[in-house]
């Protein structure tokens, strides 16, 4: 939907567009929303349906049929999957009245964006929180309605769950004004939204699975290609037309290889195999290629999803953006089908201990904490010929889920040294917190890394490797001299460096969740209540300086003193961020990672092994 400013308009129009917006998304029960609900203070307008557009997508005969689908594993597991969550946490009656204080403030942090939400941007994918008004990134489905559905459920807002169940009956999947559709973001926020919901609410809504088959069948059509591979970023109106298409030789490894439990789920509910067997066999060529890449045992971040089988074309490597989901995805699929199959546990012990080995980095800091963080490789070809894995020691917020995926895969994968690593890539990304002036962890900065050989570097830190660092991080004056002290100083000062940080590439925040989405799988993993101290100093950090007028807000700049808010709040901040909080100082088994596993954007589906 376009997003118009109404400045002249006749009066008949007015009470049309009205009336049109009203009985296709107002809510029957009125007193949850006022007269003026989906008007900004900016004066823009609701659109009359979710998805309204000219031309229509509609499923058309496959131009490349699958002549055998690959059908769920059935065989059960020699043994039961290991136990994930500790066991419950005992605590006295202070503790508990300052834990269930703690969960009341996150539930009004949520009902303030919630509500921000439902009256000035209802219908459309996100509010913006600082103006009141919205944008639509993601098709102009209603991204953040349906990506906070089962947060409503979870929070027990079962008035404002179902008011957003039927508002969800009026979005039209069959056309967008986006030229082209992220099949990816689709699939892990509307598929897994509205598969996540239903099976919450107890199968009680079958509206839900039947939009959850609307998407993934828009999906699927992303799929028709002569391999079978699909468009990651798809042309629909191409496919409408009826034009041929075939996969990319250009695509990223993350929106590729992370459609697995969604799809997966949809063949468990619907007994419809085609989904299922459309990503077993990107499985099946990742596991093939797994072997053949430059850095044996990862993917690189490009793939050429043209070729049969897809094969990795860069040498650059990293558990961040545009790979992460792909390696979260390995265990959790095993979870998902129950332990089932060996295939996701194999391809995940075979990349995990080549990412320790080249990514893996301890991280000098003041407080000689024991932190650890993945970095970024890549294979530099030498003027010899010979190839030469180089890392950089560069963290992500994005890269903070992995002590989550480490910890988790510990206990599933029998391997309990893991979990130390585990606890120290969690303690690194809430140190990346503590060390700003704002209390929030930067979206990307460069650390100072010891070498990965603990008799050779105690990573004691020391004011002389901490200026030596930045000498060598920032090369030399415009004279080509080496750094003055008081240069370094005016570096530090000017960059607003946190100690232990030689640059902050990235100084946003953008309410992302991968640092509290480790915190939460830790303190379930563990029992150990210091995981729920550390989450709520990063909720009052993140809940003082992002609150706006509207909702939540991004942050330009967590260095700055006072960091200004960006008129933006996307989905994941009421699908991931306040979801992990909740869940942190909510019931011990809600959501219980011994009965549902969590997608990429946070929705819990029922593991096939759940009693």
């Amino acid at each position: 939907m376009a997003v118009r400013r109404v400045r002249v308009i006749l009066a008949v129009i007015a009470i049309w567009a009205l009336g049109s917006w009203y009985y296709s998304w107002h809510p029957p029960d009125s007193e949850l929303f006022n007269p003026t609900h989906g008007h900004g203070p900016g004066g823009q307008s609701a659109p009359d349906s979710a998805g309204t557009g000219a031309l229509k997508w509609e499923k058309r005969p496959p131009r490349y049929p699958v002549n055998q689908f690959a059908t769920l594993p059935t065989n059960k597991p020699t043994k039961r999957i290991p136990r994930l969550q500790a066991t419950r946490p005992q605590e006295t009656a202070d503790e508990k009245e300052l834990r269930l204080r703690r969960l009341a403030a996150v539930e009004e942090s949520f009902k303030h964006s919630w509500n921000g939400y439902k009256k000035y941007a209802w219908g459309h994918d996100e509010i913006k929180p600082v103006s009141g008004l919205y944008k639509n990134p993601f098709g102009g489905w209603a991204a953040t309605l349906v990506d906070a559905l089962d947060s409503l459920w979870l929070l027990g807002m079962k008035e404002d769950f179902e008011v957003a169940v039927r508002a969800c009956d009026n979005i039209d999947f069959t056309t967008t004004e986006a030229h082209d559709i992220n099949i990816f973001e689709t699939t892990i926020r509307y598929l897994g939204g509205f598969l996540a919901a239903y099976e919450l609410s107890s199968k009680q809504y079958p509206s839900l699975l039947k939009k959850a088959t609307e998407v993934a069948d828009l999906v699927m059509s992303s799929f028709d290609t002569p391999n079978h591979m699909p468009i990651t970023r798809f042309p629909w109106q191409k496919y409408a037309k009826g034009e041929s298409q075939m996969a990319r030789s250009y695509v990223l490894l993350a929106e590729i290889g992370s459609l697995s439990l969604e799809l997966t789920k949809l063949s468990q509910l619907t007994g419809d195999m085609q989904y299922y067997d459309a990503v077993q066999r990107i499985s099946d060529e990742l596991e093939v290629d797994q072997k053949k890449t430059s850095l044996p045992g990862m993917w690189s971040v490009i793939v050429d999803a043209s070729k049969t089988p897809i094969k990795s074309t860069g040498d650059s490597y990293t558990l961040g953006g545009m790979s992460d989901s792909t390696y979260e995805y390995l265990g959790k699929q095993y979870l998902l089908l129950g332990g089932a199959l060996n295939q996701p546990k194999n391809m995940y012990e075979r990349f995990i201990e080549v990412a320790k080995k080249h990514l893996l980095r301890r991280a000098l800091n003041p407080d000689n904490l024991p932190l650890l963080f993945f970095g970024d490789a890549r294979i530099v070809t030498q003027p010899s010929g010979d190839k030469q894995i180089v890392t950089t020691p560069i963290a992500q917020h994005l890269t903070c889920f992995t002590g989550g995926m480490v910890g988790m895969a510990a206990k599933i994968f029998e391997r309990p040294s893991d979990l130390d690593v585990a606890e120290q890539l969690t303690e690194g990304c809430v140190w990346s917190y503590n060390q700003t002036v704002s209390g929030i962890g930067p979206e990307i900065f460069h650390f100072i890394p010891c070498d990965p050989d603990a008799t050779k570097d105690d990573c004691q830190w020391s004011e002389e490797r901490w200026t030596s660092s930045l000498r060598k991080y920032w090369g030399h004056d415009t004279k080509g001299d080496i750094l003055s002290d008081k240069q370094l100083e005016n570096i530090i000062e000017n960059r607003r460096l946190p100690r232990g940080m030689v640059e902050v590439d990235d100084r946003r925040y953008i309410l992302r969740p991968e640092a509290i989405e480790s915190v939460f799988m830790m303190y379930r993993l563990t029992g150990e209540p210091k995981f729920m101290d550390k989450a709520w100093a990063m909720f009052e950090a993140i809940e003082k300086w992002t609150r706006a007028k509207y909702a939540s807000a991004a942050l330009d700049d967590v260095t700055a003193s006072r960091p200004t808010q960006v008129d933006s709040m996307e989905s994941f901040w009421l699908a991931e961020t306040l979801k992990y909080f909740y869940l942190i100082f909510g019931d011990w088994d809600l959501a219980n990672l011994d009965e549902w596993v969590l997608n990429t954007e946070a929705h819990p589906l029922r593991r096939a092994d759940a009693q």
